[in-house]
């Protein structure tokens, strides 16, 4: 996945998953069912309950009843062992790109505003909202994650603020525009230790 242009994090367990899921924004897990300790069907089950994340299940178990099991948990692809690389990377290339393209056609509401990705654009009570490119980045960052906490560095790195501090100016400009009393926001919410949230209905 390295090779073809993924950042990719690895954990050895469920629980280490858990922490880098609390830090970081992720595309996409790929899961193996028979980790230690939790197993990957009760991740997957955790995962699903709070996000829409895709998951790709990896297993040596190819039976059927397994299949099913996995995707009865949530997930959204299912991959036995032993199988070709480069039929992972592409089953990975086709979930990320169905999850992006499902997200550019939503419009997302929060509080008195509308946002359309695909269009780029941002409406409050039916009015147009005038966007700089880089608030633009920045909610269209957030979007991909609705009510999820996004650490500042990974915001950094998808809106290609030089800085994380730059994140947090455009947070501030972005509040002036969405939020009803800025200085309290209830909308985009800082999620202290880690970075933004936004409240999407």
């Amino acid at each position: 996945l390295t090779e073809n242009g993924y950042h990719t994090s690895i954990a050895a367990d469920a629980a280490q998953a858990r922490r880098l899921m609390e830090t970081l924004a992720f595309d996409l897990l790929v899961l193996d069912v028979m980790m230690p300790g939790e197993d990957g069907l009760s991740l997957t089950r955790s995962v699903r309950d709070r996000s829409d994340l895709p998951v790709l299940l990896l297993t040596a178990r190819g039976e059927s009843d397994d299949r099913i099991a996995g995707l009865e948990q949530g997930a959204d692809d299912y991959l036995a062992k032993p199988f070709e690389p480069r039929e992972l990377l592409l089953r990975v290339q086709n979930l990320i790109r169905r999850t992006r393209e499902e997200t550019r056609r939503a419009d997302f509401s929060f509080g008195q505003c509308t946002f359309n990705p695909e269009k780029g654009e941002l409406r409050r009570d039916g009015d147009l909202v005038k966007l700089t490119s880089s608030e633009l980045s920045l909610l269209k960052a957030l979007v991909q994650k609705p009510g999820a906490p996004i650490s500042r560095e990974a915001l950094a790195q998808q809106t290609s603020a030089a800085l994380e501090r730059s994140v947090d100016v455009q947070v501030t400009r972005l509040r002036k525009k969405i939020e009803d009393d800025p200085r309290t926001p209830l909308l985009l919410q800082t999620v202290r230790g880690i970075g933004y949230a936004l409240m999407v209905d």
